[in-house]
């Protein structure tokens, strides 16, 4: 049984440790954490300095209150034009559903490709593989509108693929911190420059060196009214950092006139690393508005000159969505710096890591929190976007309805004006294993939502071990033993490794989930890959060359994000790698390791449900076997579900972008990419032609293969047809 066998696992790999001379700098948390600006409040003396943190230079923004932002022009609303995406996930919604319905299970087998674009963005000489562009296209009109995975923004022709217009962002290659990404644009409509002037229609980007960007949507051209020359410096008030350490990966939504931006901190980097601030701003001018600061609630103002936003809070990475019509953003969290360690956070930032927080868009005000796992030692950040939805009860009511997928295949479904659980999905804390470290004990109980089926496997099993060979299965069952594991949220400790199982790639991540409104039917792909963790004391981290990113001495080349860290400004450091065969490279569970299946959120059964992803391009060693077994790979990217009755999915680490008969679970088409489909892919219509698009970027974590190419498919003429 070869199969995928290969879990692109491999993706998960242990990031290699620095070859740099051992020595830290030892300032203690105290010490760092009170020395104020002349620590944090500019640039590190002893950092590697280069150009590009404030990439453009921009000079610091001023602050104006909300009643000085204009009154907003409607944008995109729960039910955009049928032949148009005009958001990352189509709609104000965020749910992935198209009502196309020209390609059905019957035509759909037919599909070829009508172009290919080439954004120009992958590795150049010399430069490590850090690509991911996990790009899903807007399309508005006749023109879909996306970015590189280094932020250059284009509008190309949606028929054709011809390139009308590029905006080159100027990021530097010494700005990517873990990954090269940017998941999509914002296009926004002007509610005070009128109607065929430049920059009434924009389209808007967050970068990965912190600049806010706006282009008119017509040329492509720098919006000179927003901020300064069209660009905001998002660095202003964040203190001391390097390039890297902080930037921006997805499209920052605008709510009744605010456009609200967060940012990723690099993980296992220092636990005083730079602040999860979140930030409002007028998306008219770019003046700041407001700002959410976890340890300073009450001051929703930018910091003072020689201040900044308070340090090694929760930071967002994953997609924000916005309510127009309740003022709100739903801003997904993780936890505090220092992933693997507590027992140094505040009790403020105890109450909204790896959670969902309703924060007003007019005051920066949080209006509820819902907290999906306390104290979170296990990287169990939320990555996906929510999706709103109206949930019809047995009643007759209905209740504006929040969809929270999480790393740990609990999903949870929240009222989203309380952010209470609907009753039909109550949520039951279970008690919880206990910390075997007494300076950092463990929460307890944790949150399970068991009304929504959950989205792994049962708890692992010293039978579940798996191998190629007997030889193979007995050392993972020595792995296994060497380790502790007493089921999910096993505490990390030092005197031996745990098993984190699901891990922190586990359930769903960036590709969330997609939603029929019609039907209520819910698409959800999923991981199963567990990680082997342990914490490490200083003394060994030192050893094995471990620096945090701002350090001198810090081997960029390692990565930093996911896997072993310094964690530096802690008693301890982190080794994290999969739990996989060292020597073959294929994982110790049982495939499949990854999954995607419809479930009906009424009657909250799973419909169907079946592996993702063939063991094609998958294999021990990280080599191909070419088989089409369907044996489930991991699988980074969502999907989109069409009302002509089909699901479009790539993600899959067997580099094919397919479409599932939604009633049956069946695939009824594929086709093999030419890099790693591990973005969400999109659907629309021009001259009444429907399309669908994939970036086929690749991903480096996943050890997919990169290119710069999005591919774009239709059925053809009907001349083509006929011959």
């Amino acid at each position: 049984m070869l199969g995928g066998l290969l879990s692109a696992s491999v993706a998960l790999a242990q990031i290699p440790p620095s070859n740099s001379t051992p020595g830290e700098d030892h300032t203690s948390p105290a010490e760092a954490h009170s020395q104020g600006p002349g620590r944090f409040g500019g640039p590190a003396p002893s950092a590697p300095q280069a150009p590009g943190v404030n990439a453009a230079n921009l000079p610091d923004i001023s602050e104006i209150g909300i009643a000085d932002v204009p009154a907003a022009v409607p944008q995109i609303d729960s039910t955009p034009a049928r032949e148009d995406w005009p958001a990352y996930g189509r709609d104000s919604n965020q749910s992935r559903y198209s009502p196309l319905e020209q390609l059905t299970p019957d035509n759909v087998g037919k599909l070829k490709r009508a172009f290919v674009y080439h954004t120009g963005s992958k590795p150049g000489p010399g430069q490590a593989n850090k690509w991911a562009a996990e790009t899903t296209p807007i399309k508005v009109g006749n023109s879909l509108y996306m970015c590189s995975a280094m932020n250059d923004m284009m509008r190309i022709d949606a028929a054709t693929g011809k390139e009308i217009w590029r905006h080159d962002a100027g990021v530097k290659y010494h700005s990517i911190p873990y990954t090269a990404a940017c998941k999509g644009v914002t296009y926004y409509t002007s509610s005070t420059v009128p109607e065929g002037q430049p920059c009434h229609n924009r389209i808007m980007e967050a970068t990965l060196d912190m600049r806010l960007i706006q282009v008119d949507a017509e040329t492509g051209k720098l919006c000179e009214g927003f901020g300064f020359g069209g660009q905001v410096n998002l660095m202003q008030g964040m203190g001391e950092s390097v390039p890297g350490f902080v930037s921006m990966t997805t499209p920052p939504p605008v709510i009744n006139g605010v456009v609200v931006v967060n940012h990723e901190v690099l993980d296992g980097q220092r636990r005083w690393a730079p602040s999860g601030v979140i930030r409002g701003y007028d998306a008219e001018s770019g003046k700041f508005v407001w700002a959410w600061d976890v340890n300073n609630p009450d001051n929703h103002h930018q910091p003072e000159p020689g201040k900044f936003y308070s340090r090694g809070t929760p930071n967002s990475w994953a997609a924000m969505t916005g309510d127009n019509e309740l003022g709100l953003v739903y801003v997904p969290t993780g936890n505090s710096a220092a992933d693997y360690y507590s027992a140094m956070r505040t009790d403020k930032e105890n109450a909204v890591s790896s959670s969902i927080v309703a924060i007003d868009v007019k005051t920066g005000e949080p209006r509820w929190v819902f907290q999906t796992a306390h104290k979170d030692v296990w990287d169990y950040d939320i990555g996906s976007q929510a999706t709103k939805f109206d949930y019809h009860h047995a009643d007759g009511t209905v209740t504006p309805a929040l969809l929270v997928p999480t790393k740990r295949g609990q999903t949870f479904v929240l009222d989203r004006a309380t952010g209470k659980p609907l009753p039909e999905f109550p949520v039951v804390e279970k008690p919880a294993p206990a910390s075997t470290m007494a300076d950092d004990p463990r929460s307890p109980t944790q949150p399970w939502s068991d009304a929504f089926p959950r989205l792994a496997f049962p708890d692992l099993k010293e039978s579940d071990m798996w191998g190629m060979s007997p030889i193979d299965q007995l050392y993972c069952r020595i792995m296994y033993r060497k380790a502790r594991y007493v089921g999910e949220f096993t505490p990390p400790s030092t005197d031996k490794p745990n098993i984190e199982y699901p891990g922190y790639n586990g359930g769903s991540d960036w590709g969330s989930m997609a939603y029929d409104p019609e039907s209520g039917i819910v698409i959800a792909n999923w991981n199963s890959t567990p990680m082997y963790d342990q914490l490490i004391t200083r003394k060994k981290a030192d050893a094995l060359g471990l620096k945090p990113i701002d350090n001198p001495s810090y081997n960029p080349a390692g990565g930093g994000a996911e896997g072993n860290g310094a964690q530096a400004d802690t008693p301890y450091g982190i080794v994290v790698t999969p739990f996989w065969n060292h020597y073959t490279g294929m994982m110790c569970n049982k495939p499949p390791y990854g999954m995607i299946e419809a479930i009906d959120i009424k009657t909250k059964k799973v419909l169907w449900s079946r592996p993702l992803g063939t063991a094609r391009a998958n294999g021990p060693w990280n080599m191909p076997t070419g088989l089409p077994l369907n044996i489930g790979t991991p699988n980074n990217g969502g999907s989109v579900v069409t009302k002509g009755g089909l699901v479009f999915v790539a993600a899959a680490t067997d580099n094919q972008i397919r479409a599932i008969d939604i009633k049956t679970g069946k695939d009824v088409w594929s086709d093999v990419l030419p890099g790693g489909g591990q973005a969400n892919p999109m659907t629309y219509e021009v001259n009444g032609k429907q399309y669908v698009a994939i970036m086929a970027g690749g991903h480096h974590f996943m050890m997919t293969p990169v290119t710069d190419q999005l591919v774009v498919y239709a059925l053809p003429d009907e001349a083509d047809t006929k011959h």
